[in-house]
């Protein structure tokens, strides 16, 4: 399975590199699959859980700087909840540029797991339909962070 998703990575950076980073994020938005349930040898889990963009991007350059040193060796949990779930929103309501997301989209394209609380988005009436493809929806955020903790997730947070 490791040499699909190398091999879906390039494809992903000759993509990004031919036609720019808004075609990977709609790629990435019909990708779902990470390699999450393989065996890699580093695990780490963000938590977000605001809408500050100088916040959100911290996070997304620094799981890409991550994907960049270890490839395929990492496995990357972003877990969304509170405000910052507006990042994962097909129309945010709260105002996140548009450059982060499509960081996102790219990363989730490159294997970079976004997980939405459901939590959240019930308190703010969303369903899966208002949350973008690429998104896997937990029924609790910080169960999601402590339940990745106990499987070996390094917990970081800002």
């Amino acid at each position: 399975m490791k040499t699909t998703n190398k091999g879906r990575r390039r494809f992903f950076r000759y993509l990004l590199a031919s036609t720019g980073a808004a075609a990977v994020g709609q790629a990435a938005a019909h990708h779902t699959d990470t390699h999450f349930e393989e065996d890699s040898a580093h695990h780490i889990v963000y938590q977000l859980n605001k809408a500050d963009p100088t916040y959100i991007s911290h996070i997304l350059f620094s799981a890409g700087e991550m994907l960049r040193k270890y490839g395929d060796d990492v496995e990357i949990v972003i877990a969304v909840f509170a405000e910052g779930i507006h990042l994962l929103g097909k129309h945010p309501l709260r105002p996140i540029p548009l450059d982060l997301r499509q960081k996102a989209s790219s990363l989730a394209a490159y294997g970079v797991a976004f997980h939405a609380c459901n939590n959240t988005m019930k308190s703010i009436r969303w369903t899966e339909k208002d949350i973008v493809d690429y998104a896997k929806i937990v029924p609790i955020g910080v169960d999601d962070i402590m339940l990745l903790q106990e499987k070996g997730f390094s917990y970081l947070s800002w």
